[in-house]
């Protein structure tokens, strides 16, 4: 191992070895400059970063997340890996005189090319940066995801004739083995649908990353083509629980590793929901870009033309109805919601994929009316009234087993009320939105939630309503 630009003896002070684990590296460049002498612009060569970005980065501007850039400083300086979370770095005990063995490595992102090898290379470098990152670090990584033509240029390459894999005769696993890896994957997105983000996601990455290594070894055909639509599947729940932590550009990234992932096992519809799901992403408050959603649910449609069943095409016209109503097209709203209807209408229990079991009549209802209360807010006259019977149907059919469906049902429905002023029944409903938000710890439900705390004041002289503004916060402070 040859002598880095950071002398052994820097390495061992207390405040720079804090920075490291912290990945503060505005702490460590100005430590470095300080006490070891090196300039802004040999740490930037060192590095390979530009003498700007270094600059950034000491400022407190920028912040560095990613998992490539942490291991180009740590290489570029000689920091041993445990000191920044990593593992040993190769130049640790490899003989470097001609500097490390080279990786193979793919561009990272939108640039990288729709093959299952960059598939498997992207899943395998998300989940090893995913799995480093410590609380404090993943709370900088909540950044504004890719938007416009940066976007759906990104994921333009769906629509290409999946590449065949390496046509292998003996592979490691058997029907058995990915059997099994796909009931884990059915299980973990059934955690995703009755608790959303928290802790198990952490899991379902870790899931990830034994599946994108089970596909570096040589696999038979047919075990293969499934292990990448596993992946597919890991990396969309990994992407729906990320989503629901308010981690938006985490979950953005995990989509479109979904949907590469899906392009590679060459499942269409998976896929089309994959694009479904990046399509409401765009759609929510935090984002509001309604013409890039329709974008990509056009998409959806044109890629899973003819191979997806009425259930995935019925769900797909929902999404386009949402981007109508944002755009405040009602009446292209009012014709998507009932084309949907009637495609549902065709749907047979059993003949598509188990992970879009999920959308029958209750699930449209519950849309439905979600998109006709985002109207309602707007004008409460003419849509509250048809929002409430909608979600009132969603409620009643769908049950308390989808625990985050649930509540937010709830909470939607007790909004309606409030629009439409019957305080008593809004009361009712708040309270009961609370008790079944109470049961999950999604973030979606918490925002939901918290909507109706600003119908509740200005209403002091009521106790009831104190009592369930108080509830709304306790619960919202938790």
């Amino acid at each position: 191992m040859t002598q880095g630009p950071v002398k052994p003896e820097l390495l061992k002070r207390k405040d720079l070895q804090d920075a490291l684990i912290e990945h503060d590296f505005a702490a460590v460049f100005s430590l470095l400059k300080k006490w070891g002498g090196l300039s802004q612009n040999r740490i930037a060569t060192a590095c390979q970063l530009t003498p700007g970005k270094v600059s950034m980065i000491i400022k407190g501007t920028h912040q560095v997340t990613s998992y490539d850039v942490i291991a180009r400083i740590a290489d570029g300086l000689r920091i041993p890996g445990h000191m920044v979370g990593l593992t040993a770095r190769p130049w640790e005990t490899h003989d470097d005189t001609e500097g490390p063995p080279p990786e193979p490595t793919v561009p990272a992102g939108t640039a990288a090319p729709w093959t299952p090898a960059a598939a498997v290379q992207l899943a395998a470098r998300m989940t090893r940066t995913d799995l480093l990152m410590d609380r404090r670090t993943a709370s900088r990584s909540i950044a504004t995801v890719t938007i416009g033509a940066a976007l759906l240029d990104g994921v333009e390459g769906w629509l290409q004739p999946a590449a065949a894999g390496e046509r292998r005769r003996v592979g490691r696993l058997g029907q058995r083995e990915i059997e099994q890896l796909e009931e884990i994957a059915r299980l973990m997105r059934q955690w995703d649908r009755q608790h959303g983000g928290g802790l198990r996601r952490r899991a379902v990455v870790g899931q990830l990353a034994e599946v994108a290594d089970a596909l570096r070894e040589p696999q038979a055909e047919e075990i293969e083509r499934r292990l990448y639509c596993v992946m597919a599947d890991l990396a969309g729940t990994a992407a729906g629980m990320a989503w629901d932590s308010g981690m938006h550009r985490t979950a953005q990234d995990y989509y479109r590793l979904a949907l590469r992932a899906a392009h590679a096992g060459d499942d269409r519809a998976f896929g089309a929901n994959v694009l479904a799901a990046m399509a409401r992403q765009m759609l929510y408050r935090d984002q509001d870009r309604p013409q890039d959603a329709l974008e990509l649910v056009r998409l959806a449609q044109t890629g899973a033309r003819g191979v997806a069943g009425p259930r995935v095409r019925a769900m797909l016209l929902t999404r386009e109805a949402w981007a109508y109503a944002s755009c405040g097209r009602p009446a292209a709203f009012h014709r998507a919601t009932e084309e949907a209807a009637e495609t549902l209408a065709d749907a047979r229990d059993g003949e598509e994929p188990y992970w879009i079991d999920y959308f029958g009549a209750a699930e449209l209802a519950g849309v439905t009316g979600g998109r006709l209360l985002d109207m309602a807010r707007h004008e409460p006259a003419r849509y509250a009234g048809a929002a409430a019977e909608k979600i009132r149907t969603a409620v009643e059919a769908r049950g308390t087993e989808a625990a985050r469906s649930h509540a937010l049902d709830w909470a939607g429905l007790a909004e309606c009320s409030w629009l439409m002023g019957d305080i008593r029944i809004a009361l009712e409903q708040t309270h009961h939105a609370i008790d079944v938000a109470a049961l999950t710890q999604s973030t979606q439900v918490r925002t939901k939630l918290g909507r109706l705390y600003p119908y509740t004041v200005g209403h002091s002289a009521s106790g009831k309503v104190r009592e369930a503004r108080h509830r709304i916060r306790d619960l919202l402070s938790t």
